[in-house]
């Protein structure tokens, strides 16, 4: 069988045209990146003949030896279910951490996302707090989380209580919020370093003015993620176009929510 048949890739397909119907990723806007079970890319050698190597621009030794799917840099969402192999890679890292090698794909001599350091330093911070769980972190462009940045307060509290109010299942959800940090240029190491620090505490963290990082276990639950928290901004976009709330989920109520659910709230949101 074929390394494109396979349930990896086949899932990448899936979730990146999901995510283009779902309108988030404009032209070329967006990555998802995906660390792979070794045992199953390894199935695959024969054809994991790439030996294009890239330097990184850190040391990375917790990601020594790992495998990523990834989109590549400047590649339209919209293409990547007509041509896998040429928007898609996958790369392994070097086994002292310091490059990356490409062994499958981007066959036009692409390479990863410009937000690969993001990706690969929340996959660090993600892996470490659910002890190697997280395999999934994906970045969007999501329309209604994007255009509350404008009109919210950007703190990580109050972006998250606003969020948590518009639907019950918010705060079941993503009870450790959505962590806020400053505008900054994308594709640098300082919005890479900024964006993993929140990922200590975050599943999600928000890029002001331009779109959302989302993680999960796998690709389902990390699109699951920013699905929910992109619909109840949604649904905030139209409250705020009414005139406003009027009433609205309480903080005892949250609490008895999370209480009820077996979830701890983040931190300094309720009072």
């Amino acid at each position: 069988m074929s390394i494109k048949e396979s349930n990896f890739i086949k899932e990448m397909i899936k979730v990146i045209n999901d995510m283009w119907i779902k309108g988030w990723d404009e032209r070329n806007g967006g990555n998802v990146s995906y660390r792979l079970v070794k045992e199953e890319v390894e199935q695959y050698k024969k054809e994991l003949r790439g030996e294009r190597k890239i330097e990184l621009f850190s040391e990375l030794k917790e990601l020594a030896g790992e495998y990523f799917l990834v989109t590549g840099t400047g590649k339209y969402f919209r293409n990547v279910i007509l041509e896998p192999d040429v928007n898609l890679g996958i790369v392994r890292i070097s086994e002292d951490g310091k490059s990356y090698t490409i062994l499958w794909g981007f066959t036009d001599g692409g390479r990863p996302t410009s937000e690969f350091p993001a990706h690969l330093l929340s996959h660090i911070e993600r892996m470490n707090v659910t002890e190697g769980k997280n395999r999934v972190v994906m970045h969007t462009h999501a329309t209604n989380l994007i255009a509350l940045s404008y009109v919210l307060d950007l703190t990580t509290e109050n972006f998250t209580k606003q969020l948590w109010e518009m639907s019950t299942e918010c705060l079941v959800v993503f009870p450790d919020g959505i962590g806020v940090i400053p505008w900054m240029i994308p594709g640098k190491e300082e919005i890479a370093i900024a964006t993993a620090e929140k990922m200590r505490k975050h599943s999600m963290v928000l890029w002001p003015f331009h779109g959302i990082f989302g993680t999960g276990k796998n690709l389902d639950e990390a699109f699951g993620l920013i699905d929910t928290a992109e619909k109840a901004a949604e649904i905030l976009v139209k409250v705020l176009s009414m005139g406003g709330k009027k009433q609205t989920i309480s903080d005892k109520e949250l609490k008895a929510l999370a209480e009820g659910f077996g979830v701890k709230p983040l931190d300094g949101v309720l009072k």
